[in-house]
């Protein structure tokens, strides 16, 4: 069994489900400070985190993950128990194998290589980790940036070590992530009788024209790295359940997933402009999940894109498709970010796992872009 297989079913085993760590970063930790590195635990509220470096000088190269998982779901629908690592067929079976305890693994022994054939190499290595990744991401990775800006602590490169490639390990890296901001609308009509038209305002008609202009609209055209913005209704509410009562509010939840050619200012003023437009009676509260971030082809891209031909015989296709990660807290502080790990295929589903034989090329791909990096 590799280290870094090994490693994983120890991650595995543990039940760390969002935000109990169960151990996983005292492990990660107990393998990181014989190498040199300064550890600082930073736990807020029930979320715990830690912050690791080797070296004080630059540049600084950081990986950065989470040791927290989804709940399992149906535990009697796995094939095998989610939290008993089992090896079947060829594949690493249990809850955060693909998200993302085998990268938490390969990070940590391709440091141990790397530090073993270079221990006296140049820049710094880091790490980020949190167990509040798969939560509401309020007291984990946000929290450690807020730290290390603070106290002027910047990045020059930074691997995420989420599940990005999509049909063979390495086909895919996230080079940037879209913006998500959600919006809470409530249109305010007027309650009655639904037999009465002329004594009702019916806030779900009134907010339809607008509705309306909202789908239809352009809100950008995107660029090289995202495709354009979007804006989707998730939830409508209202009415009182009765079929002859006409609602006195209707309250809406939409959410734009946007890039990097509009700003969350920007699309709340157009949002504004087309509800005062209709002259509607609203209020609309605002959330801010993150700003899009991208980088560029660069260094770190052309680093890691190296590694994977390497370890994987792949060409590593650049992508922003998919949700949110903790990327979008650390481009605050980190000059170039890259999100690169197992398949996603399984990711969050019953049976998550990954190729036992993937796992050393992913270690290996790790490795071979820190010596690319800290040379």
């Amino acid at each position: 069994m590799s280290k870094t297989l090994e490693l994983a079913k120890d991650l595995i085993a543990r039940r760390s489900v969002t935000p109990d760590d169960q151990g996983c970063q005292e492990l990660l930790i107990s393998r990181l400070e014989p190498l040199g590195f300064k550890i600082e635990r930073m736990r807020f509220g029930d979320v715990d985190n830690f912050y690791a470096r080797r070296g004080t000088s630059g540049p600084l190269l950081v990986f950065a993950g989470h040791t927290d998982v989804v709940p399992t779901g149906p535990v009697e629908q796995w094939h095998t128990p989610p939290f008993e690592p089992t090896i079947k067929d060829g594949m690493l079976y249990g809850r955060g194998a693909a998200d993302m305890k085998t990268s938490l693994a390969a990070f940590i022994t391709a440091i141990e290589a790397f530090v073993a054939d270079h221990p006296e190499h140049p820049g710094s290595i880091g790490l980020i980790i949190t167990s509040d990744e798969e939560g509401i991401a309020v007291n984990g990775t946000v929290k450690v940036v807020e730290i290390l800006k603070a106290r002027n602590e910047l990045i020059d490169f930074c691997i995420v070590g989420e599940p990005t490639s999509s049909k063979v390990v390495g086909d895919m890296i996230k080079n940037g992530r879209r913006g998500s901001l959600s919006g809470r609308l409530t249109v305010k009509g007027i309650q009655g009788h639904i037999a009465y038209p002329h004594l009702v305002k019916n806030p779900i008609h009134l907010a339809a024209p607008a509705i309306k202009d909202m789908v239809e609209t352009v809100w950008d055209e995107g660029n090289a790295y995202f495709p354009p913005t979007s804006w989707q209704i998730s939830n409508m509410h209202g009415g009182t359940g009765a079929t002859n009562v006409v609602p006195g509010e209707v309250e809406i939840l939409f959410n734009f997933r946007f890039s990097t050619a509009s700003t969350a200012d920007s699309l709340k003023q157009r949002v504004h402009a087309i509800l005062d437009k209709h002259e509607l009676d609203y209020t609309l509260t605002w959330e801010l999940s993150g700003n899009p971030f991208l980088t560029p082809k660069g260094s770190l891209v052309t680093a890691i894109s190296a590694a994977i031909e390497q370890a994987f015989g792949v060409t590593p296709e650049l992508s922003t498709s998919g949700g949110t990660s903790d990327g979008r807290f650390i481009a605050d502080i980190a000059d170039q970010i890259v999100e690169f790990g197992p398949l996603n295929a399984t990711i969050h589903k019953l049976n998550e796992c990954v190729a036992v034989a993937d796992i050393e090329p992913l270690q290996h791909a790790y490795k071979l872009t820190l010596e690319a990096l800290l040379k």
